[in-house]
């Protein structure tokens, strides 16, 4: 990056503003704060909604015992290609700032730093671009494949433009044209620098507004996270044909919340139902 060896220079590079944004970005970051929050309330949201809140919601994550929870946010994103686009963008953009804030991103000049940086820039959007192709189809995959590719490049922008400084040794003797050979460093043209801001509010809008939105709307919308079954339920030496959402399998049975009865059943002999629906959306209540 530029090297600043006095006040004029600071307010060339922006030095004053960068550091806040890489000390930021190597603690953590708002977007890991936002992905934390979601990753806690959603799912919980999700089943209190769904199966009515309160002692009902606190019998289903007993059945469903600790290692079963993450399935609900599994649940969510495979059934809603909106909501898991926007998370896995989101995610591959948090991801690489806290890697290029430890270093990991070479920023001096030079053929091979610059195909290190390419490199690193694209293979994690390829790969969710893959993953979401896979479960969501073709088109899906490639619009979150490009997403996430911008935001990152977006972050290497940033770092070329000095809204960002590198951390690490021999960060104060390089700039991203090669080794500060004068106390001048790299001066990026202005569009350079508007589409480093730009980008900085996209994400900010995905991480802040967009996702947390999509995340409580798939959380309200009266779907259930996993598989809707109806099954044989004997209740002593009754037995009826009831509608569950499947919680964990035991055996040749599933064990599940119970919709007809409204509370947690064991059921044999259980066909999947096409619908997931099982209340009305909370908007339309």
């Amino acid at each position: 990056m530029a090297e600043g060896t006095g006040p004029a220079d600071r307010r060339n590079t922006g030095e004053g503003e960068e550091e806040p944004h890489r000390s930021v970005d190597r603690k953590g970051g708002p977007g890991h704060t936002v992905l934390l929050a979601l990753a806690l309330a959603v799912p919980v949201t999700k089943v209190a909604y769904t199966v009515g809140g309160g002692d009902a919601a606190r019998d289903v994550f007993v059945a469903m015992e600790p290692e079963n929870w993450p399935n609900v946010l599994i649940g969510m994103v495979l059934t809603d290609p909106l909501l898991a686009s926007v998370l896995a963008v989101v995610t591959s953009r948090v991801v690489f700032a806290l890697f290029a804030a430890r270093g990991a991103v070479p920023v001096a000049g030079g053929v091979l730093r610059a195909l290190q940086r390419t490199a690193l820039t694209i293979v994690n959007p390829v790969a969710v671009g893959v993953v979401d192709a896979c479960f969501f189809g073709p088109w899906w995959g490639l619009g979150t494949g490009l997403a996430a590719y911008a935001l990152r490049r977006g972050i290497v922008v940033e770092y070329r433009t000095g809204r960002r400084r590198h951390h690490g040794r021999g960060a104060a003797h390089r700039t991203v044209s090669g080794p500060a050979r004068d106390g001048r460093g790299y001066r990026p043209a202005p569009w350079l620098r508007r589409a480093a801001a730009l980008e900085q509010w996209v994400a900010l809008g995905l991480t802040a507004v967009v996702l947390p939105v999509l995340g409580f709307v798939s959380a309200l919308d009266g779907q259930a996270w996993t598989s809707v079954v109806r099954c044989q339920v004997t209740e002593g030496t009754r037995t009826e044909n009831n509608r569950l959402i499947e919680l964990s399998r035991k055996g040749a049975g599933v064990v599940g919340w119970n919709l007809d009865t409204e509370e947690i059943s064991n059921g044999a002999g259980c066909a999947g139902e096409e619908s997931l629906y099982v209340r009305e959306p909370w908007w339309h209540g």
